[in-house]
């Protein structure tokens, strides 16, 4: 298939203009995590431990064991102290204690039941806004949609690069410098790896 050099250039600038803000908020994350050791976090801890009672508690004990979702009504009472957990989420059942981490982008919480105690505890540690944007970067914990978007931005990143290429094939010759910074720009971080690394 023949690309003309106005498709090219067209392909070119819309996967510019689709990718720009995502390439600059993952190079400005690659700096953060790159730099992780010296920024300064500000964590802020979340602790609650309370009972639970016994009216609450009948929704789960009869449940089986296993992988299970918390039942709505005890969601809603633990909802009454600022602990927030979906419909969606899964949780460790074993027939006495109810166990389920629920980490997100920059902050990571869990909460455990005890109905022999009748009691829970709950933990939520949020490590700031540059702990978000670093585990947006990573994918970490982003849940599947996050995932999809940075394989589509992947791929909109290479028809960019492509689409470069191709442009700077068909300018080569009237700009000499062309190939030996392209040269120059494979070459330093083969160096790097094979000499630093």
């Amino acid at each position: 298939m023949h690309l003309s050099i106005g498709s090219v250039r067209q392909w070119h600038w819309v996967s510019a203009a689709v990718t720009l803000v995502g390439m600059l908020m993952f190079a400005v994350t690659g700096i953060t995590l790159n730099h992780a050791a010296d920024i300064r976090g500000n964590t802020q801890v979340i602790s609650i431990e309370a009972e639970i009672p016994e009216s609450e508690l009948e929704v789960l004990r009869p449940l089986p064991a296993g992988e299970i979702m918390l039942p709505a009504t005890l969601r809603s009472y633990l909802n009454n102290y600022g602990v927030n957990i979906t419909g969606h989420e899964l949780g460790q059942w074993d027939g006495i204690e109810f166990y389920i981490a629920m980490p997100k982008p920059g902050a990571d919480a869990w909460l455990a039941i005890d109905t022999q105690l009748a009691h829970f505890s709950y933990e939520r540690a949020d490590r700031g806004w540059v702990a978000y944007f670093n585990d947006l970067h990573k994918g970490r914990d982003a849940g599947v949609v996050w995932f999809w978007f940075i394989d589509i931005f992947a791929l909109f990143c290479v028809i960019f690069c492509s689409t470069g290429l191709i442009l700077l094939f068909r300018q080569g010759p009237h700009r000499p410098m062309t190939w030996p910074i392209i040269a120059l720009g494979a070459l330093v971080p083969i160096v790097i790896i094979l000499v630093f690394i």
